[in-house]
């Protein structure tokens, strides 16, 4: 595995930030947060970042992930607390991509970068200009 632009792994790169704790359940064998736990706080991170910026589906406007590529830097631990920060990485015509990094206690344990088309529920669909613009004011610094 490649390490990660070091660019990427600066916090205050991110516009939006979310905590959460570590569950107990989430634990694997070797006493540490399982990658499929990670996965779904990167997806918990994304879902509340379009919550935050005001992206509302619509039966003509239909968001689909279309990548997803996570790299895990380091081992998240139980208990304790998770950061997942989000930024738009691009936009595209139809598409935009997001970049997250989660960190615990200041330290990378992940990041993800997840492409995410809009569709009409069929096909791709040009993304709204006011939707756009919004993309635009939360991009990585």
């Amino acid at each position: 595995m490649s390490r990660p632009d070091p660019a990427l792994l600066l916090p205050a790169r991110y516009r939006f930030v979310h905590e959460l704790t570590t569950r107990f359940a989430d634990l694997d064998p070797n006493d540490h947060i399982n990658n499929v736990a990670m996965a779904a706080v990167f997806e918990d991170g994304r879902v509340r970042f379009q919550a935050t910026i005001g992206f509302q589906r619509t039966e003509a406007l239909r968001p689909m992930v279309a990548s997803v590529s996570i790299d895990y830097l380091a081992q998240a631990h139980y208990p304790g607390t998770l950061a997942c920060y989000v930024g738009v990485a691009a936009i595209g015509r139809s598409s935009w991509t997001l970049q997250q990094l989660v960190t615990q206690a200041g330290t990378a344990v992940g990041t993800c970068n997840t492409v995410i088309v809009m569709t009409d529920g069929q096909r791709a669909t040009p993304l709204p200009d006011a939707f756009r613009g919004v993309l635009e004011q939360w991009s990585l610094t």
